[in-house]
């Protein structure tokens, strides 16, 4: 696996991908990138907004480009938005440039992580833990189904499961 310079982190939303992320670049001296954060730099505005004016469609377009560009880079760590996965092409590019680490975490983690957070456009319902099941019964198998590795992060910290990539992929 050392050949693949690239991390790319997957999972459903408050899985921990952009704090873990940014451990697991500090400790491997690589450069971190996060798909919405980048979005957002791009569009100039949150990502709320683009899915208020553009729908979820057109998001799913621009986070294609992001994740296409960003995955081009040698030596990243990257942290996914929750949705991309579901893209054939981003899976394709993730698989095919890099380490994919797969961060598991369970529906009522989920729940409590981002219970609070105006930010996740798919959540602003009045159950939103509906939609982290419908959600994760889509999304994991996909998650699963590319992951060179899985990694549980409900009960960890983030330096800890970073170290705990950092040991799984041998670096």
């Amino acid at each position: 696996m050392a050949e693949k310079r690239n991390i790319f982190l997957v999972g459903p939303m408050g899985a921990g991908k952009s704090t873990i992320g940014r451990h697991l670049a500090q400790m491997l001296h690589l450069e971190f990138h996060d798909s919405d954060q980048e979005i957002e730099s791009r569009t100039g505005a949150d990502i709320a907004w683009v899915f208020d004016v553009e729908g979820e469609e057109g998001f799913r377009v621009r986070e294609t480009q992001v994740v296409a560009d960003l995955t081009e880079k040698q030596g990243i760590v990257l942290a996914t938005g929750g949705g991309s996965i579901q893209s054939k092409e981003i899976r394709n590019n993730l698989s095919a440039r890099g380490i994919v680490v797969y961060l598991e975490t369970t529906i009522d983690k989920q729940v409590a992580r981002t219970q609070r957070d105006k930010r996740r456009p798919l959540l602003q319902v009045d159950d939103p833990r509906e939609v982290l099941e419908n959600l994760a019964a889509i999304r994991n198998p996909l998650y699963e189904e590319i992951a060179d590795v899985i990694v549980k992060t409900d009960e960890q910290s983030a330096k800890v499961v970073a170290n705990q990539i950092i040991e799984q992929l041998g670096f």
